[in-house]
């Protein structure tokens, strides 16, 4: 009995120690805490680098959180083409859904279509809230727009060089720290020279680095919407048959004239080539004519006067 008691308190010694073990093994596995605290630190700069501080303030904080980046950062695209009754009215429509929604115009190319070959069109590039994409490009694909012709989309992950991009800045930022702390130390000019040099290369990269920053998150921020509108409200002007017969009878005179224009003007460079033998001929015609009349009359001389 007495061995029992001592066996069923060391269960319960035991088991006590180990529950008091318990949330230290755990506090040192969660996130954020040990080795992995550096994954807390990418947020935190974000924000600084943003204009917003890094203290332990309250609202510093919950400013940081709401910049820092997502579990997934996705660019948001897709083309929408539509045919309705008047193109121009149609695109008035669709940028004041967008503009409702908190979204913006970003490009905007009209084609009257005055020349009658192509029917009158607008481009439309919209930026959309990420939030209501799917809300907005319904309500610009709707039948009350228009004739929806063709629709695309694509969802492009870009978290990893969100993520690197993030990483970089930080990085950038801790060496400029670090080389700011060195120029108290600096022993001669020379030294402090290459510091300040080093760090105002080290500026120009992050500063690099932070536009890409801001153009990552205003990509994943709004989605873009390229919207082709034509319209079907263009008119082609009828062609006159009356015309054909009359056309066709002036085109074959002008043909006719031509083709005698052509035919005189051979007929007379023949005449102009030929006129110099000819002349030569006729003087040897002539020539020959009054020899032979000489002749035949001193012929018959004699022959008369026996």
């Amino acid at each position: 009995m007495l061995s029992g008691v001592i066996l069923l308190s060391g269960c319960l010694l035991l088991s006590a120690c180990g529950g008091t073990s318990g949330p230290s093994s755990a506090a040192a596995s969660a996130p954020g805490a040990g080795a992995h605290g550096a994954v807390a630190a990418p947020a935190t700069n974000f924000g600084a680098a943003n204009g917003f501080a890094s203290g332990s303030s309250g609202s510093a904080a919950t400013q940081t959180a709401k910049l820092a980046p997502a579990t997934q950062s996705i660019i948001y695209t897709a083309s929408l083409t539509l045919r309705s009754a008047n193109a121009m009215a149609t695109a008035k429509q669709a940028i004041g859904i967008v503009t409702a929604a908190g979204g913006y115009t970003s490009a905007e190319n009209a084609v009257s279509g005055a020349t009658g070959k192509s029917p009158p069109t607008v481009a439309l590039t919209l930026k959309i809230p990420v939030a209501v994409y799917p809300e907005v490009l319904a309500q610009l694909s709707a039948p009350s727009l228009g004739k929806q012709l063709a629709l695309t989309q694509q969802a492009t992950d870009v978290t990893q060089q969100v993520a690197d991009t993030d990483s970089l800045v930080t990085s950038q930022q801790a060496a400029i720290t670090a080389l700011e702390g060195l120029l108290s130390h600096a022993a001669n000019v020379s030294q402090l020279l290459q510091v300040q040099q080093q760090i105002s290369n080290d500026e120009s990269s992050l500063q690099s680095l932070q536009a890409q920053q801001r153009a990552l998150n205003h990509e994943t921020s709004y989605a873009t919407v390229n919207m082709t509108l034509l319209s079907t409200s263009h008119r082609v002007p009828p062609r006159k048959h009356h015309r054909a017969t009359t056309s066709g009878f002036l085109s074959g005179l002008g043909t006719g004239w031509r083709a005698l224009r052509h035919a005189t003007s051979a007929v007379l460079t023949g005449l102009g080539a030929a006129l110099p033998f000819l002349v030569i001929a006729a003087i040897l015609a002539g020539a020959g004519l009054v020899g032979r009349r000489r002749f035949l009359r001193r012929r018959a001389g004699p022959t008369a006067a026996s």
